[in-house]
């Protein structure tokens, strides 16, 4: 039927119809019971979810595929409602583009990171460039931990108020005068620093270890410059946006050597049996800043705990993740919901202990426990995230969470993996799919993936 003829038998004109058919005019219900009548189909068909749910699938592949280039909602209602076919196509393209990425990295997962970009057909992205950098050196430094532990000494930092310690030392040597931002919008920047007027910007609602922190940070940037940028160029791999990233990484790491200088660091941290808690109270630092900082006592001749340290938020998302030794945390599929640091969401504020055992037989003592800010007033979101800390269970006999612990009992240890589509826990209870590049024999009477809830 051509418009001319649909029109008549829906008693519109030609034109109006033209408008239906373009999306310019809406379908009312009149017309809607003459459509579905005319054309023997269900009112359904007509509905506007459908075009809904493809308009949203084809965002996300085109931002997957090309994030460059903007695509304005117009053109995907376009796309989506006048060529569903192509959309569809486009969609299925891209979905099987990441599955074969998933496979190349679950397959790069087994034979190690080093094989991640030429197995997944894609580069990392800038921030895993980063992280492996920071992997390939353990977490330590050495450079930036020695010149941060020489300025501790020099401006006795662990005074009484370190950030005016700081503030002082930033005036007197770069000429940087600290001003405090009183606006009360929440995005506000927490540190920002104008080269040209030589001023830093420091949020008001900061607390006064988080402003330490955040001046130490800048200090890094114009202190440590040197040597930032020596471990930059030996990195000559990493792209622009990752050397960035780097540097941003390189001046933390700086801050927090600063706040927490080596050597009395670890002879606190020896003395108190690794108490997160008490490492705080003496450095007067947070809990994330001091599991972070943990991390990466592996100075030559004075090393301390191998700590692995994470930061997960509740959707699973690892915005952290530091190792000063080889535990794999997976680039795929997401991690093991077995993991304690997933448990400490249900325990807000409380400190979670877990003896946790790979698949490969490696057992490790992992501590977990949440953490919040509150960037803003009533009814908007606060920032929650859990933490995690981990060591082999060679050391767990020198943290004081090893109390109450049988680190011999082999019942006592949790099995976990490093995410479903890597583990080969074939009888695990959480387990969500099977693991890419395995067949799975499928019993109609006994099946353990559900498609479909059966609760």
């Amino acid at each position: 039927m051509n418009q001319l003829s649909v029109a008549r038998a829906l008693e519109i004109s030609s034109s109006y119809y033209n408008q239906l058919e373009k999306n310019q005019r809406p379908l009312t219900v009149p017309l809607l019971v003459r459509l579905t009548g005319l054309f023997g189909v269900d009112a359904q068909f007509f509905s506007e979810e459908d075009e809904a749910k493809l308009m949203t699938d084809l965002r996300e592949a085109l931002a997957a595929g090309a994030p460059e280039i903007p695509i304005s909602h117009a053109e995907l209602r376009a796309l989506a409602s006048e060529m569903p076919a192509v959309a569809r196509a486009l969609c299925s393209i891209q979905r099987r583009q990441r599955e074969a990425t998933e496979q190349g990295a679950a397959l790069a997962a087994r034979l190690g990171d080093a094989q991640h970009a030429v197995l997944s057909g894609l580069p990392p992205m800038p921030y895993e460039e980063v992280r492996d950098l920071f992997a390939q050196h353990h977490n330590y430094f050495d450079a930036l931990d020695q010149l941060a532990e020489r300025l501790a000494e020099t401006l006795a930092v662990l005074s009484r108020d370190p950030a005016q310690a700081l503030e002082t030392h930033l005036r007197d040597r770069h000429g940087v005068r600290v001003i405090v931002d009183r606006g009360d919008h929440a995005r506000a920047p927490l540190r920002h620093y104008d080269p040209v007027h030589k001023t830093l910007q420091l949020w008001a609602r900061l607390e006064p270890r988080q402003r330490a922190f955040q001046l130490a940070t800048q200090l890094a940037l114009l202190e440590a410059a040197g040597p930032i940028d020596k471990l930059i160029a030996d990195a000559s791999a990493l792209g622009t946006e990752a050397r960035a990233l780097a540097r941003i990484g390189f001046a933390s790491y700086f801050a927090g050597a600063l706040i927490m200088p080596y050597r009395e660091f670890l002879r606190a941290a020896e003395a108190l049996q690794y108490d997160v808690g008490l490492l705080g109270q003496r450095f007067d630092a947070g809990f994330e800043t001091v599991c972070h900082r943990l991390s990466t006592l592996q100075r030559p001749g004075a090393p301390g705990v191998p700590f692995f340290f994470v930061r997960v938020d509740r959707a699973g998302n690892i915005s952290k993740r530091q190792s000063a030794t080889d535990f794999h945390f997976s680039r795929v599929g997401g991690t093991c919901p077995l993991w304690n640091v997933y448990e400490a969401f249900a325990a807000s504020g409380r400190m979670l202990t877990q003896l946790a055992q790979m698949p490969d037989g490696r057992t490790y003592l992992w501590i977990a426990r949440t953490v919040s800010r509150e960037h803003a007033g009533f009814g908007t979101p606060t920032k929650t995230f859990a933490i995690g800390l981990g060591c082999d269970l060679r050391h767990a006999h020198r943290l004081v969470y090893s109390r109450g612990l049988d680190l011999t009992d082999p019942a006592a240890r949790t099995p976990i993996g490093s995410g479903c589509k890597v583990c080969e826990r074939a009888s695990c209870p959480q387990r969500a799919f099977p693991p890419i590049g395995k067949s799975v024999a499928v019993d109609v009477n006994e099946s353990r993936f559900e498609p479909y809830s059966v609760k």
